[in-house]
């Protein structure tokens, strides 16, 4: 029987399960895949309190040695099942099955999917969703990255750093980023293509060409390219939230009250799964409000 199982460990997860262990509860940390979630990819992050500059790797081994040091923490057993009773919780895995007086979700977000011909049939052979993964792969060659914002800018400034040739793709007139991500597009003369959307990649055994639309004109144009980096968004993870009855907000988020509470009695949600900023260092924070949380209430 733990007191706190915890289900993710990015950022948001591993927080909890500092703070969680520190209070003395006894703390599982279930994680589907590798410790680090998407914080992995990060190539570089520059807004990080104690860190002018430091990688999404770097810092992520970081928080996981300090969190191990305070809880259990399995990698590679996804959570299939969770079923409550009238005072815990039992959580099946793949692999085996746990007990849990409180859950604190913190399952994070996906890479949202364009969903046009050739993405799926490409992905591994030209399509990437992940610069810091594969980004090497394409040094001196040309490169289209699909986005506007914050995500889509960081992987492009990666590529052209070691040595790619990339152009940003934008279905608007101006960028969505941070003013700062901007400039250094700017400085570092990366090509944007704007009102322009992806509409189909092709190739014959990896990707070689990209089919692209106007979206003020409507005219169609082919584009020859080695490599395609997706970044237009994430979608959350809710399955599990889905399954025990917790509310959503219409984008799929989970609601919590500022205590991070979710409807269900003793099950907590924090970092990207509730929408928001979607940062690390929100993620962090909300992570040591919902082990905090889930203390005080199995107290009373």
């Amino acid at each position: 029987m733990y007191d706190i199982i915890i289900i993710g460990a990015g950022p948001a997860g591993l927080t909890a399960a500092i703070y969680a262990g520190r209070q003395g509860s006894k703390t599982l940390i279930l994680e589907k895949g590798i410790a680090g979630g998407k914080g992995l990819e990060v190539p570089l992050m520059e807004n990080y309190p104690g860190y002018e500059k430091i990688q999404g790797q770097k810092l992520i081994q970081k928080m996981k040695k300090q969190a191990t040091k305070h809880a259990k923490l399995k990698e590679l057993e996804e959570v299939t099942k969770i079923e409550k009773n009238s005072k815990n919780f039992k959580i099946e895995t793949k692999k085996d099955t746990y007990t849990t007086k409180t859950i604190i979700l913190a399952t994070g977000t996906r890479h949202r999917r364009l969903k046009i011909p050739g993405e799926k049939e490409f992905l591994g052979r030209g399509v990437s969703y992940c610069t810091t993964c594969d980004g090497p792969l394409y040094k001196n060659k040309k490169v289209l990255v699909i986005g506007g914002g914050n995500s889509a800018l960081q992987e492009a400034i990666f590529l052209h750093k070691i040595g790619s040739k990339p152009t940003i793709i934008h279905r608007r007139d101006q960028l969505r980023a941070q003013k700062y991500l901007q400039d250094q597009i700017k400085k570092q003369k990366i090509p944007i293509i704007w009102d322009t959307v992806l509409k189909e990649i092709k190739g014959k055994e990896k990707v070689q060409e990209a089919i692209i639309e106007n979206k003020k004109t409507g005219k169609t144009s082919t584009i020859k390219t080695d490599g395609i980096f997706i970044a237009i968004g994430e979608e959350p993870i809710n399955k599990l939230a889905k399954n025990l009855g917790i509310k959503l907000d219409k984008a799929g988020y989970i609601i919590t009250d500022k205590q991070q509470r979710t409807n269900i009695e003793r099950v907590y949600a924090a970092g990207d799964i509730t929408g928001g900023l979607n940062q690390w260092i929100t993620a962090c924070a909300e992570g040591a409000i919902a082990a905090t949380t889930a203390y005080k209430d199995t107290q009373k």
